[in-house]
């Protein structure tokens, strides 16, 4: 490889002694492409065992942990017992390649679509409705607000996830808790109004995923026979308003601080992003959470990195240990491969819509991928429909 390449193929080893290979990991992505009975499909499979020989570490689409957070079709799940051997089926296809396998677990809220849990109805973290609409699906309707017996048992449910991610043969999990889903609901002044144990001043919207971490670590005390990896992904801030600034952000990511998560992933769609709200600065989100708490806890920055040339930049730029591809693995399976060979010239950074089998893509994202505009770049002149 090029020696200026080098720094993404150092290991890293975190503090609970897991060492990665390199500092590559590929994104949480959504696949669509479950099966009916919400168990990992064998094209899902395929799907994780192609792009798992180059990065040091996979994140999985997000797994639901109760049946009323499902948030798309054909998501797998994490909610009972019975999932654990197709778990087992996804963390194998990674690990048997050479990456730590780590699952995304998540509960949608009020952003689970109504067709697909029991009765419809959503659940939040108060009753107030979204605003916006988020990823592939327009939610509208006002969620139930969770009483504090459900909370518990939310609580609960990320453990007892985490118990079947750990028997599954999990490397690690990744707590949700950005993108608008329910740990961030909690902490999200737009979607958390309660004036219990549970919301309230910036502290109180805290308790939630203070609480969420709490439980999955005694989960992993109790159940892991080896260090097991536990990570948080946020959004630094929400377009709503009143929504989450770069001002509350740094309160959160003090307190995730403190409970010593093996590390904090960033929710970006562009890695260079600036600020909106909450500070006056010219650097980017990801140089000022990295400011504020890499010397504590690493992070992984993301968001529309497509070259070696923009992933050496990124790490140096900011000092992060870890840059995350996401539709770039999808574009390039073989991305980590081919920098490390010294074929990088060779790296695709378009999708051929002739080349679904070559990529190996399950029919489900394949489809999304060529009808939502703009969400991939796609070599227009060889569509053939």
């Amino acid at each position: 490889m090029k020696e200026v390449y080098k720094p993404l193929f150092e290991p890293f080893t975190f503090r609970n002694g897991v060492q990665l290979k390199n500092r590559i990991v590929m994104a949480p992505m959504t696949t669509f492409s479950a099966n009916p009975d919400d168990t990992a499909s064998d094209a899902e499979i395929d799907y994780y065992a192609a792009r798992s020989n180059g990065p040091g570490m996979v994140i999985t689409a997000c797994a639901y942990v109760q049946e009323n957070g499902k948030g798309f079709e054909g998501q797998f799940a994490a909610d009972r017992d019975t999932m654990i051997q197709s778990l087992r089926r996804v963390a194998s296809s990674i690990k048997e390649k050479g990456a730590k396998a780590i699952i995304q677990l998540y509960h949608g809220g009020r952003l689970a679509v109504p067709h697909l849990i029991p009765d419809g109805e959503t659940v939040s973290a108060s009753s107030v409705a979204p605003l916006l609409d988020r990823g592939f699906y327009s939610i509208d309707q006002t969620p139930c607000s969770l009483s504090d017996e459900e909370v518990i048992q939310l609580i609960k449910d990320f453990g007892e996830a985490t118990r079947r991610a750990i028997e599954a043969g999990f490397d690690g999990v990744e707590l949700h808790g950005a993108s608008g889903y329910i740990i961030q609901q909690f902490f999200s002044p737009h979607s958390n109004t309660r004036t219990d144990r549970w919301g309230g001043n910036i502290e109180k919207p805290l308790a939630f995923p203070l609480a969420v971490i709490e439980e999955v670590k005694r989960v992993m005390a109790e159940h892991a026979k080896q260090p097991f990896i536990l990570g948080y992904r946020l959004s630094p801030e929400e377009p709503e308003t009143p929504g989450i600034t770069m001002a509350e952000t740094f309160i959160l990511l003090d307190a995730l601080a403190d409970a010593e998560p093996d590390y904090i992933h960033m929710a970006l769609n562009d890695f260079w992003s600036k600020p909106r709200r909450g500070v006056e600065s010219n650097r980017s989100r990801v140089e000022l959470i990295q400011e504020h708490v890499g010397n504590r806890v690493p992070i992984i920055g993301v968001g529309s990195i497509h070259t070696p040339d923009q992933a050496i930049e990124a790490l140096e730029k900011t000092r992060i240990p870890f840059v995350a591809l996401g539709r770039e693995l999808i574009m390039e399976p073989q991305w980590v491969e081919k920098v490390e060979q010294g074929k990088e010239k060779e790296i695709k950074t378009t999708i051929n819509p002739s080349n679904q089998a070559l990529l190996t893509i399950p029919d489900p994202l394949w489809e999304l991928i060529l009808d939502v505009p703009g969400w991939f770049p796609i070599e227009k002149e060889t569509i053939q429909k």
